[in-house]
């Protein structure tokens, strides 16, 4: 019997991990048996290999200033567990984890004794948690981010009003596929008859090829950035970025956000062709004012996040290629004539010499590297790893707090450190700074 939150845990971590099932029989059985609470939500489904968590928190921002309750499925947690499942930014309490628990155990129990290759997996089980949760009736609206990939996923069971696709890049390359065009069948995968997809940057041919290819077979209403709708980015000053908005028969103009680089704008662009979708779906008004304030007040915890002002300290969940990719960008706009230290860590499965080799390649970076504690069932990268193949040689800390406490006393007041790498870093080193 699970009686205490601690335990609710456990039981959702003790669940395995990854279990193939193309057609979703496991999560299809377990929301049969739960009565189909999917049916009794309104939702937006997020998928994409980059971007997910920033757009989807844009999307929070523009439909809150809306007056709506916007609850949120996302992953992995930054600080707490209960934050995967949220209701205007706040993680749901440690009594509605346990009772949600106790609710699905019984059920999944069954489910392990009759189905062929077992009961729900651990994803699985979150995402029938939050479809219970959120068919009580505690959000307007419920955005859902995709887990891995889109086809397969878990979260595939629901039919949003609107779906999304922010960026397609290589990751997860053992399970979708080691080609954009592979990746993108995947994410394509989320496409429901009638339901019109947004997708965000997207700009290799064969990815498009796919996604288009997907969309006619399902009859989906497509919306492009970069056809449908476009920015032009205004170079501000200041630790923001502000952009025009051009597409949906609106001309937004001086735009601004509060998450720095290039590719944000792209993931608000998209936020607001969704947004603005969504409202063409139920036949409802479109304010200006509420897409500038609904912008203004998004912030992501863990994405380009500055954690201390003097020297400049930032936080950043890059965790694989395309997302250094965009890093090295931004520091090359906004940060070229400072000097730049990047304490680096990566899990083991990630493309961490790739990564690494672009932070190393830019003329005013200086590279640290560090190792920390995987979460369970993930191995972090170890320093043998993480050096290997390195063209120059490069300070290493066997802990990641000394690391940071070396570094930083080298720093002067005008010099910018950065720690990224991992999700799961960075959720570690956010806690010596909050």
């Amino acid at each position: 019997m699970i009686e205490t939150y601690d335990e609710a845990v456990a039981y959702i971590h003790g669940r395995s991990r990854f279990k193939k099932s193309p057609e979703l029989t496991r999560m299809r059985a377990l929301l049969a048996a739960l009565d189909h609470p999917e049916t009794d939500v309104k939702m937006i489904h997020i998928a994409g290999t980059n971007g997910k968590g920033s757009t989807l928190t844009f999307l929070r921002g523009l439909l809150a200033a809306d007056g709506l309750t916007v609850g949120t499925f996302t992953s992995p947690f930054l600080i707490e567990f209960n934050e995967r499942i949220s209701v205007d930014g706040q993680p749901i309490s440690d009594a509605d984890i346990l009772r949600l628990v106790q609710k699905i155990a019984p059920i999944e129990a069954k489910l392990d004794a009759t189905l062929p290759d077992g009961g729900p997996t651990e994803f699985e089980t979150l995402t029938a948690m939050m479809l219970l949760y959120f068919a009580e009736g505690h959000a307007d609206i419920v955005l859902v981010e995709a887990g891995l990939g889109g086809r397969f996923d878990s979260t595939n069971v629901i039919t949003p009003l609107v779906s999304v696709i922010t960026t397609i890049g290589l990751d997860h390359m053992k399970m979708l596929g080691d080609t954009l065009a592979q990746i993108a069948w995947h994410k394509a995968g989320i496409a429901k008859p009638g339901v019109p997809l947004i997708t965000g940057n997207i700009t290799n041919e064969a990815a498009l090829a796919q996604i288009k290819q997907v969309l006619q077979e399902t009859r989906t209403p497509w919306l492009a950035m970069n056809r449908d709708f476009a920015t032009v980015d205004q170079n501000a000053t200041g630790w923001q970025e502000r952009f025009t908005f051009d597409g949906f028969g609106v001309h937004l103009k001086g735009l601004t956000i509060k998450m720095l680089g290039r590719y944000q704008i792209d993931n608000a662009a998209t936020a607001i062709a969704t947004y603005l979708t969504y409202h063409q779906r139920l036949n409802l008004p479109v304010d200006v004012k509420t897409i500038r304030s609904g912008l203004k007040q998004a912030i992501w915890a863990g994405r380009f996040e500055k954690v201390n002002d003097q020297p400049l300290v930032v936080i950043d969940g890059a965790h694989n290629e395309p997302a250094i990719e965009e890093l090295a960008q931004l520091i090359t706009s906004h940060f070229a004539t400072q000097q730049v230290t990047v304490i680096f860590a990566a899990l083991a499965d990630k493309a961490y010499q790739a990564m690494t080799h672009t932070l190393i390649g830019l003329p005013n970076v200086r590279l640290v590297l560090t190792q920390f504690t995987g979460p369970a069932n993930r191995q972090a990268a170890n320093l043998h790893e993480l050096t290997s193949g390195l063209p120059v040689e490069v300070p290493t800390f066997e802990h990641w707090q000394q690391a940071i406490a070396d570094t930083a006393e080298q720093l002067s007041a005008d010099d910018v450190l950065i720690i990224t790498g991992s999700l799961y870093f960075i959720s570690d080193v956010r806690r010596l700074f909050k």
